[in-house]
């Protein structure tokens, strides 16, 4: 139950009605949430619809993280990532050294691979990857490529998006996530990544992917020179799409990392701001069944308390991350089965491993 009285004092008592009835929020009611003065009013609020959808679940995965490569054209500013050929720390992996990290160790339930836009790598090897993958590892869910990867596939090949995906789906593509979108307001993407697909492509090609029948995930790159109105604009048009085509598992709100990157900005988010993210998140986005706190960026204690705050998921073993880490995330490299079981219980909710689109893998030990 939701305490109207308390949501009264604070001037809120209309959105708190919403949140308790299930109504959708304006732009206007996220932007008086943002400016709640108290952030464990605006966090119960998302608690509650967190758990209308979970109940006490929190759901964690068994996976694997491989970037294929740093070398990329789009030159992002705000990127520590991305490397130009021949300078010093690119990489590219060969499809023996993708194979080798993926069956590192016991199977996972999902691999995740994402790299930059490398100027030279064809279709052909993607395809080729996959279907390597599938074969290894035939039970394991890939999840790989973002909408920006597929656009620059596409430019490469001279093939519409809609035929790489297609393509990429035969060879055994099972879903997408959902980096790459940022913020979606024109007058910020020119600023911080000018070459990157404008925020209407990575739309299209999400739509394209669900229609497709290859779940994605959504994310939002947030505390950097966005104001509170581009947030909400960017959730609204993930939720419009979503209306669309039902095609988004969860939503990710990354934290922007402030090091080693050509911004020039010194401070990162706090918590209360991560945490009020992410529950206005969970708020604003009605239709998007889940809200991950990606332990990576926001460091183990502060995604732990993000659960209380709208979240029900902390991705999952990752093993190995470099994007997040070159760019100052200071997290472990790798978290274990028990360590994430351990995360879930510490706050009173019931731990669920779940594979890349959230079905249930086993019972929680």
């Amino acid at each position: 139950m939701i305490d109207i009285s308390w949501y009264e004092a604070l001037g809120l008592a209309d959105i708190a009605a919403k949140v308790a009835d299930g109504t959708r929020l304006s732009i206007e009611d996220g932007e008086r949430l943002f400016a709640c003065p108290d952030v464990t009013a605006v966090g119960a609020l998302a608690h509650h619809a967190r758990t209308r959808l979970h109940g006490d679940k929190a759901f964690y995965v068994i996976n694997r993280h491989i970037n294929y490569t740093n070398i990329c054209i789009n030159g992002c500013l705000f990127c520590a990532y991305s490397r130009e050929r021949g300078q010093e720390g690119a990489f590219r992996l060969s499809l023996d050294e993708i194979l080798a990290k993926a069956t590192e160790g016991p199977a996972p339930a999902e691999i995740h691979v994402v790299g930059g836009c490398h100027p030279e790598i064809p279709l052909a090897f993607f395809e080729e990857m996959l279907a390597a993958l599938k074969r290894a590892l035939p039970d394991t869910e890939l999840k790989c490529f973002t909408a920006v990867e597929i656009a620059h596939f596409a430019r490469l090949e001279g093939i519409a998006t809609s035929d790489v995906l297609a393509r990429l789906k035969r060879a055994g593509l099972a879903m997408m996530p959902g980096g790459g979108a940022e913020i979606f307001a024109p007058e910020v993407r020119t600023r911080i990544c000018p070459k990157k697909s404008t925020g209407e492509e990575w739309l299209r090609i999400a739509g394209e992917a669900h229609q497709t029948g290859i779940p994605t995930n959504c994310t939002m790159l947030y505390g950097h020179i966005e104001t509170v109105r581009h947030r909400l604009e960017h959730l609204d048009a993930l939720r419009r799409r979503q209306d669309e085509t039902g095609g988004f598992v969860c939503f990710i709100p990354l934290a922007f990392q402030v090091k080693n990157n050509l911004l020039g900005l010194s401070e990162g988010t706090t918590g209360v701001e991560d945490l009020r993210t992410i529950a206005v998140s969970r708020l604003m986005l009605d239709n998007i069944p889940h809200i991950k706190a990606y332990w990576i960026m926001l460091g183990v204690k502060l995604a732990q308390t993000a659960l209380l705050f709208g979240a029900d998921d902390l991705d999952g073993t990752v093993v190995e991350e470099k994007i997040g880490h070159m760019a100052g995330a200071d997290s472990a490299a790798a978290l274990s089965r028990g360590d994430l079981e351990a995360m879930i219980r510490g706050v009173g909710l019931t731990p669920v491993q779940r594979g890349a689109r959230f079905d249930a893998k086993e019972a929680a030990s």
